[in-house]
């Protein structure tokens, strides 16, 4: 498929922030961004819905719950550094959708949009 490609932000607070997250390992899925406020920090800083967050503040998010996540969003004060990825395909752009037949398989959704496994937790 394609290649992941991450990059940080720091967002100047204080909060709120701007973004909507979604995920997290209680939901077996990868954290997130759902939403974002027009105008808002997150999306003057280029952060994409859809795009999953990686690291908040230097911590991965790889074994943290949705409440977690925001409990250390809450924590990080007037600065918060997010690392965050985005899947790119063959033409540099944002892969939507995963291209894998899922009829009759198990399937994670991601912002109402079926992916394989696979793709659900590539970034793990």
């Amino acid at each position: 498929m394609g290649d992941m490609e991450s990059y940080k932000v720091m967002l100047n607070g204080p909060a709120p922030w701007g973004f909507r997250l979604q995920g997290g390992k209680d939901f077996s899925m990868p954290l997130s961004i759902s939403r974002l406020t027009p105008g808002g920090k997150a999306a003057q800083a280029g952060v994409g819905v859809g795009d999953w967050v990686l690291y908040i503040d230097g911590e991965s998010t790889s074994s943290m719950t949705h409440i977690e996540a925001q409990n250390r969003i809450r924590a990080c004060g007037d600065r918060l550094c997010l690392t965050l990825s985005r899947a790119q395909n063959h033409l540099g752009k944002t892969q939507k959708i995963c291209q894998t037949n899922l009829e009759g398989k198990t399937f994670y959704s991601k912002k109402d949009k079926p992916l394989c496994k696979s793709h659900a937790f590539s970034h793990v």
